[in-house]
């Protein structure tokens, strides 16, 4: 009888293990901005571990959030000229997501290829992606079309990893 009672409190001790590691994987994505993935997160967990009220019901008010962020997400303004490409390309850098960054700026490099500052920020992507190299080929050509690129890379933390690389010392020593 004892044995069973264990057994028991053992399989609850796990479901709740398990619960809370399902809430936490959903909470990650939350806090990252990534709501659709959240929300689908959130309806598995509550689907999944309904026993579990309090937590349910905290996933209940992110679920709730997220879907409101992702319907706000749907209602930007459409991207029409070189600088709405550009300016929601840098709120996409710095909110992490470089890949969707690359495509804004190579749809405003279409519309205005002698423009340095998109070269620039495709390079600052890059190296915060970890692709030295094509953050070089795109801080090379930044520079080239404009010097003022040469002073402000120096001091860019954002391009620290690249600041004692060879090429990238040469590239901005160019005049």
């Amino acid at each position: 009888m004892r044995e069973i009672k264990v057994r028991e409190e053992r399989a609850k001790k796990d479901d709740y293990q398990k619960a809370l590691s399902a809430y936490g994987e959903a909470m990650k994505e939350f806090r990252k901005g990534k709501f659709l993935k959240a929300s689908e997160l959130l309806k598995t967990f509550i689907e999944k571990h309904s026993s579990e009220r309090e937590l349910v019901d905290r996933a209940r008010i992110y679920l709730e959030v997220s879907e409101e962020q992702e319907k706000e997400k749907k209602e930007i303004v459409p991207l029409r000229t070189f600088d709405d490409y550009f300016q929601y390309s840098v709120y996409k850098m710095n909110s992490g997501e470089y890949e969707e960054a690359l495509k804004l700026l190579e749809k405003a490099l279409k519309m205005n290829p002698q423009e340095g500052k998109v070269y620039y920020l495709l390079a600052q992507t890059y190296c915060l992606m970890g692709q030295p190299e094509a953050s070089l080929e795109n801080l090379k050509k930044a520079i080239q079309l404009d010097k003022f690129f040469r002073i402000l890379v120096q001091n860019e933390t954002d391009f620290k990893l690249l600041w004692e690389d060879k090429k990238f010392k040469l590239i901005t020593r160019m005049t």
